[in-house]
């Protein structure tokens, strides 16, 4: 995030990269980039004759080159936008006789989204020399809540932990669309406020209460009538609580708590990092660690391999999703 900070402040003080190859698994920041080159360097006056917006699948690389090439009308500079960029990896690297020597008034803008370019090549290097090649990279699941506190605080809003992890939790690592519904709530909520669940829940329709985050604390805790409640409502609502999805949580819950048992550094500090989750769910590993020993950690596994292949219709004789976790939670607190 400080690297994008530092590309738009550069702008701002008309600091202009001749190129600027914008490429990575995670599109949010190849966006918000784009965004703002293309509604910032030219004024809109100027954007009539100097602004050009082209597409991979539609254009060759040669075709964005002699475009590069022309001179702007009656302006510093024009700006050519390649949207959907990655379309054109096969023949990208032809774009190095230009980048090598590319034309001082033109600012040509690559949105190459979901691949990225050999760094150890020809064009990379040319582009980190003449231009600027950028990469965005796919955020970890324990690193988004940490982005969303610092994308709601440069707006003046703040979140409670388990607010921040619902969103992860239904809408994983997708930073658009958590962008998204973190606008809506700003354009209900006043500038001060602090996010809560019960925000979510009433706005986004994210229920507090029946979700995996509540299933995988309840299951932790051994709190098993809360847990059996929480799976009675999934069974209710299977296209909100796909069985897979259930599943793969709850494994992934247990592997990591057979990981935890293996620590010989059982601080918080270093299980929030050896496990890869947020410091707010420490404490739910401590608990779970008192009331599943390791070999019961190790059988649970096993059940929930064997449930998983079920849930995808390997052996299950067609089960009623209900019966799958009924099942679970059986294997689980026996």
């Amino acid at each position: 995030m400080d690297e994008v900070i530092g590309i738009i402040n550069d702008i701002k003080q008309k600091k202009f990269k001749p190129v600027y190859f914008l490429m990575g698994e995670e599109p949010y920041y190849i966006d918000k980039i784009s965004e703002f080159i293309e509604s910032s360097i030219l004024s809109e006056e100027e954007r009539g004759f100097n602004q050009m917006v082209l597409y991979g699948r539609d254009v060759s690389v040669q075709d964005i080159i002699s475009n590069a090439k022309r001179y702007p009308m009656m302006a510093d500079y024009q700006v050519i936008m390649v949207k959907e960029a990655q379309d054109l990896s096969r023949t990208i690297d032809d774009l190095l006789s230009y980048v090598e020597n590319p034309q001082p008034t033109t600012i040509l803008v690559f949105a190459y989204k979901y691949k990225t370019l050999d760094k150890r090549k020809s064009l990379a290097k040319s582009l980190q020399k003449n231009g600027l090649l950028f990469e965005s990279k796919k955020l970890y699941d324990n690193q988004v809540g940490s982005w969303i506190v610092r994308i709601l605080k440069g707006k003046g809003y703040a979140i409670e932990p388990k607010a921040s992890e619902m969103l992860v939790e239904f809408l994983g690592t997708d930073l658009n669309k958590i962008n998204n519904e973190l606008e809506k709530l700003q354009i209900i909520l006043p500038v001060g406020t602090t996010i809560t669940a019960n925000h979510i829940e009433e706005n986004i329709g994210f229920s507090k209460d029946f979700n995996v985050f509540e299933l995988r604390k309840a299951i932790g805790s051994k709190a098993i009538f809360q847990a059996y409640k929480i799976a009675d409502h999934f069974a209710q609502n299977k296209k909100e609580y796909p069985m897979v999805l259930t599943t793969g949580q709850v494994f992934a819950f247990f592997v990591k708590l057979l990981q935890y048992h293996g620590l010989n550094d059982k601080s918080a500090t270093n299980v929030a990092k050896v496990l890869a989750v947020s410091p707010f769910f420490v404490q739910e590993y401590i608990t779970a660690a008192k009331n599943y020993p390791m070999k019961k950690v190790s059988n649970i596994v096993s059940s929930l391999r064997d449930i998983d292949s079920k849930s995808k219709g390997v052996g299950a004789n067609q089960m009623h999703e209900a019966d799958l976790l009924k099942e679970m939670l059986i294997k689980i607190f026996n």
